[in-house]
């Protein structure tokens, strides 16, 4: 198990990596990245009094770009610190003791410690481990006050998220939030840990996706790595100081029947330093069937995705079955 960890393969190569994390030429960063160019994804100042403004812009972003940043927050810097020292502090365990949290071969579920999380079609692998927890409800994996206090502020910036997507479609500001779930929408967090790599030319660290989830809320740290396709081209997303940057998901993509575009994105990797990231990805529960939302649907909108209960959409993403 141990010799899997990419934290371990890291730690044994000095100037080569093993075959399977050299990405195809199509896909090596070195090759694929727009350099010298960050994109300005949306900035979108969550504070401002004018509501209205803040509901169009999210809503704007949401359409045309899948992603966007959002400052003041009303989350406290010292507060996503604390919750950065959390994801730390675990992959900074012994080995021994991580992996006492490692997910068991053949579990159904998604929380633990892991390396691989979806089939690659070629094979390949990513620079990456990681540490799956649901935070809310409260989570099976139960550690650490500042993840907490962290989804105590995350709550009220969910809410706005979800208000303002449902107000962009004309829908009343509740009815996004319940298709999704309601109450029962749970928070996973994913605790990215990306080792320094010998070769970040050749290497990612996450592939190219699109998010499972209804939204993103992602936490990133000050080491650049994240990557955003935009008209075909691969270009940095500009790092912000205790900005959170939003992902619209494929469960919003489906239920706004197109109207707001799931990001494509990747992450890269870094030479000689340990870049992480952490982010919370908002699920609706497996059994609930998500499609497009019946007053965005008639005879000159019709449907444009399939109705499909979450869990089974996940399975088939991640085994790369056609939905």
């Amino acid at each position: 198990m141990e010799s899997e960890r990419v934290q371990n393969i890291a730690s044994t190569f000095e100037d080569t990596i093993p075959e399977a994390f050299i990405r195809s030429e199509h896909e090596q960063p070195a090759i694929t990245t727009v350099h010298g160019i960050d994109l300005d994804v949306p900035v979108i100042d969550v504070s401002d009094p004018d509501e209205e403004k803040i509901n169009r812009l999210i809503a704007d972003a949401s359409r045309e770009w899948g992603m966007f940043q959002i400052v003041n927050h009303g989350i406290p810097s010292e507060v996503i610190s604390k919750f950065h020292g959390v994801g730390r502090a675990f992959f900074e365990l012994p080995q021994e003791e991580k992996e006492l949290y490692a997910k068991p071969p053949g579990s159904k579920s998604i929380e633990g410690y892991g390396t691989f999380l979806q089939k690659e079609i070629e094979g390949k692998k990513g620079w990456v481990d990681h540490l799956f927890h649901r935070i809310w409800p409260p989570p099976a994996i139960n550690y650490q006050e500042a993840n907490e206090e962290y989804v105590k502020y995350l709550h009220g910036v969910v809410d706005k998220l979800f208000k303002s997507l449902s107000l962009g479609l004309g829908l009343e500001e509740h009815e996004l939030r319940e298709a999704v779930g309601g109450d029962e929408l749970a928070y996973l967090l994913k605790i990215n840990y990306y080792p320094p790599c010998p070769r970040p030319d050749l290497a990612l660290g996450v592939v190219a996706h699109t998010d499972m989830c209804s939204i993103t809320i992602l936490v990133p740290n000050d080491i650049q790595g994240l990557q955003a396709c935009r008209d075909g081209d691969w270009y940095c997303v500009r790092y912000i100081p205790d900005a959170l940057v939003i992902h619209i998901g494929d469960q919003m993509e489906i239920l706004s029947n197109g109207k707001y575009k799931s990001v494509f994105h990747r992450t890269t990797v870094t030479k000689d330093k340990t870049r992480m990231s952490w982010p919370v990805f908002l699920e609706p529960p497996p059994d609930l069937a998500v499609g497009p939302h019946p007053k965005l649907v008639n005879e000159k909108n019709p449907p444009k995705y399939k109705t499909k209960k979450y869990g089974d959409y996940c399975y088939c993403k991640l085994n790369k079955i056609p939905q």
